[in-house]
């Protein structure tokens, strides 16, 4: 069997299913495959954040995703079994973004919902389709594939073998941890991995800690966090426990012979915050916190968990693969299009690679200060930390800074040769900020996976004769303080790249620094 394509994605979890649907919506034809037989039966990833829900909307998926999923209201900090205070973070975000909290969705419903729509625009999720390997030629890629449970022999033959034959102009490795891609492209993954044993279990109970919020058990050798993803009784439990406790608990176990009730005995805490009446499903595993040496081999790409791993703390990995396929998604189109040049794909590693360093960097730091042991550590848990995030959280500031970076709304790309001049405090690179006047909001004309330029202010005819002549559509917005207090300038015209990031600010609202920025990027926008 020979396939011909434009874009071979390779995985169809949230992130290669959101590739799949940006670049199918942007007119490129795309092939998505998947080892496993059945999409997900498991909730896996909850968290969905401010960012990838703004970034929804272009495909109208944001909303239809909040009315699947339960917005976090608050979180509650425990240590010794003890209850010690309440952080309603649901306002946190308020006045930021259209989605001020943190939407708890289950994975099986969140793919559910990407996999629906991509069959409504005509594409297909192609399962039990394992990678083997690819070729790289001189004007694409030819990838082997097979069914999982196949054997190949040594006979050369491909036919024989049962191997399919796919050819594309480029492959996208949307494949998770163990990438076949990234193998295959012979991309280094270097990093180490965590010596705790993480866990994670979808349950089913009752008591103070499975009432709608999340809840943080912070001290003991066992650390662990519950969302709720419904206001009645099911929620989500992770947490990490020290492989040398659990050794002494559990005997001579091997981790793959963990079960529940193993977690429970090393976590007494759990029995005074909660009564679980039913484990619907439980895993243990390790985690590895690890950046590839390069985002891109010739014509291979890498997304998502391929590309980076590390702590859940902050529920940031699914969150970032959506972002990178996103920003991916539309330089690959202009490419295709024929309407950039080919070095305009370099930009997603630059982009994203320093995005992925900073995040595996925190998350680390932070999960390192939560699972340390000992008495010393103990007491800042238990003691210090509770005391000092209970005063900060009174200060807007400090709240606002919370959003920001769990939300990926503060996520910028300053630094990339795609990012130019600034206008108020809004600089090239910069998510464009968002402002509502109660019944609409600046966003809306963003629903278009388009260069566009927004004005708030008045519009120098010279500009719009530019955007006329180029094809670009140009959104004026009458100017009111909320766009001053959001830090645009007034008069002001900005470059708004496909994937909602300002491109441009130029100060003075005239077209041709946006002429020498896209003589720069060898760019057509019209």
């Amino acid at each position: 069997m020979h396939n011909r394509t434009e874009v071979l994605i390779v995985g169809a979890g949230p992130t290669g299913l959101v590739m799949a649907l940006w670049l199918t919506r942007q007119g490129i034809k795309v092939r998505i495959t998947d080892r496993a037989e059945h999409s997900a039966t498991t909730s896996r990833a909850l968290a969905v954040h401010a960012r990838t829900l703004e970034l929804y909307r272009q495909l109208d998926l944001g909303d239809r995703l909040v009315s699947l999923g339960h917005p976090l209201g608050a979180t509650n900090v425990w240590t010794q079994g003890v209850h010690r205070f309440r952080v309603p973070f649901g306002h946190f975000g308020t006045g930021l973004t259209p989605y001020p909290y943190i939407l708890i969705v289950p994975q099986d419903a969140h793919e559910h919902l990407l996999e629906e729509r991509l069959k409504e625009m005509g594409v297909e999720v192609e399962r039990n389709q394992e990678l083997v390997d690819f070729a790289e030629t001189d004007g694409g890629v030819v990838a082997r594939f097979r069914k999982p449970q196949a054997q190949i022999s040594p006979e050369p033959n491909d036919a024989e073998n049962g191997l399919q034959t796919s050819e594309a102009a480029y492959i996208v490795g949307c494949d998770g941890a163990h990438s076949i891609v990234r193998r295959a492209a012979d991309i280094d993954f270097a990093g180490e991995t965590y010596g705790q044993i993480f866990f994670v279990a979808d349950v089913e109970g009752q008591g103070p800690a499975i009432n709608g919020e999340g809840h943080v058990q912070l001290d003991g050798e066992v650390t662990f966090l519950t969302l709720a993803y419904d206001s009645k009784r099911h929620a989500r439990l992770v947490g990490n426990v020290d492989g040398k406790q659990l050794a002494r608990i559990q005997a001579n176990k091997d981790m793959s012979d963990v079960k529940f009730e193993d977690i429970a005995v090393a976590a007494p805490a759990m029995r005074h915050m909660m009564q679980i009446d039913k484990v619907n499903w439980f895993a243990t595993y390790r985690v590895h916190h690890r950046v590839a040496e390069n985002f891109r081999n010739g014509r291979a790409f890498l997304v998502g968990d391929a590309a980076h791993i590390h702590s859940p703390v902050g529920g940031q990995g699914m969150n970032t693969g959506i972002g990178d396929a996103i920003n991916l998604a539309w330089k690959m189109a202009a490419v295709l299009h024929s309407r950039a040049d080919v070095s305009l794909l370099d930009t997603y590693e630059t982009e994203r690679r320093a995005f992925a360093l900073t995040l595996v960097e925190t998350t680390d730091s932070a999960f390192t200060k939560l699972a340390a042991r000992g008495w010393l550590a103990n007491l800042v848990r238990c003691y210090i930390i509770p005391f000092f995030v209970k005063i900060a959280v009174q200060f807007g500031f400090i709240r606002q800074r919370i959003f920001f970076g769990l939300s990926q709304i503060k996520l910028q790309y300053h630094k990339s040769p795609l990012s130019a001049g600034i206008a108020g405090s809004v600089r090239g690179g910069d998510r464009l900020p968002w402002v509502s006047d109660g019944e609409t909001d600046n966003f809306v004309p963003l629903k278009e996976i388009t260069w566009q330029v927004h004005v708030y202010g008045e519009v120098l005819t010279e500009l719009a004769e530019w955007c006329q002549v180029k094809n670009v559509p140009l959104h004026q917005f009458k100017w009111n303080a909320q766009y001053g207090q959001a830090g645009l300038a007034r008069n002001a015209a900005y470059l708004i790249r496909p994937d909602m990031y300002v491109a441009v600010a130029e100060v003075l609202g005239k077209p041709e620094r946006f002429d020498s920025y896209l003589r720069d990027f060898e760019l057509d926008i019209e």
